[in-house]
């Protein structure tokens, strides 16, 4: 995969783009599902997800938990069940939840906008942790939305982008599982970024919406590497049987929020190293 490849096409709004166990995973917020892609090019509907915003990540013993954002759920999927309640944040926040990132521990971090998508932007945005036995609490706050968001290998350090601020905020991860600020991990200036992920050298690729890209940097801001498209770019994932490949997740905006306005979101691929 040389060039940029279209791998799929007709979802609505594809999000939450995640390579696991061989597979492209992702969510479509207009279709509320989950699927996945394997390297054949086949897409198989994992499951449906009672509200958006839509994300998922899997727990250290395999299990897949996904954000339910409106009705401010997560969910964790159970063999023969189906997806079933693990935490609920509804009583850390009245307003949509978004990205979730899982720590080796076990511990969940999940970020909420805090506020409405219609009303006016604040800088109101929280990350919640949800321990193990399901128990949630807040764990940072005062971010300008918060999106894609990272846990590294190692565990000690989160890294959120923030959409209205234009730069991804990292936190260190204490023992007890709270949030320490840490700092701006970069600035990326008159962007707007949305998902991200590493880039397998310890550098991040964000996706941007306004921008139609998937831009990779390194800590500090530095610019390695972008990938123009023609549509808005929401997520974002590095997988492939090397790593090498990079899976961006793009659709017309905003008539991707509007499932009468057609079914314009795309998977694309390309080889990055």
């Amino acid at each position: 995969m040389a060039e940029l490849t279209t791998l799929v096409s007709g979802i609505g709004m594809g999000e939450s783009a995640r390579w696991h166990n061989g597979e492209l995973w992702f969510a479509d917020w207009t279709a509320g599902t989950i699927s996945a892609l394997d390297a054949d090019g086949n897409v198989r509907r994992v499951t449906a997800v009672p509200s958006f915003p839509i994300s998922l990540d899997w727990l250290p013993d395999g299990r897949m938990v996904v954000v339910s954002g409106t009705d401010g759920h997560v969910l964790v999927e159970v063999p023969h069940a189906g997806l079933v309640p693990y935490a609920d944040l509804s009583g850390l926040s009245d307003y949509p939840w978004n990205e979730i990132a899982v720590h080796p521990s076990g511990n969940i971090y999940v970020n909420g906008i805090g506020y409405d998508y219609s009303g006016a932007a604040r800088a109101d945005g929280v990350i919640a942790l949800v321990r193990p036995d399901g128990s949630a609490e807040q764990a940072a706050g005062g971010l300008a939305f918060p999106n894609g968001m990272l846990v590294s290998d190692d565990g000690g350090t989160l890294v959120v982008a923030e959409s209205n601020a234009g730069r991804l905020t990292s936190f260190s991860v204490t023992p007890g599982g709270g949030l320490a600020p840490a700092g701006e991990w970069a600035a990326v200036n008159g962007s707007a970024p949305d998902g991200i992920c590493w880039d397998g050298s310890g550098g991040i690729w964000f996706a941007e919406v306004p921008g139609e890209r998937c831009v990779r940097i390194q800590a500090g801001g530095n610019v390695v590497e972008t990938v123009q498209l023609e549509q808005g770019c929401f997520s974002c994932a590095t997988g492939g049987q090397d790593g090498g490949l990079l899976f961006m997740m793009t659709a017309q905006w905003p008539e991707a929020m509007d499932p009468a306005a057609g079914k314009t979101g795309q998977v694309m691929g390309l080889r990055v190293r």
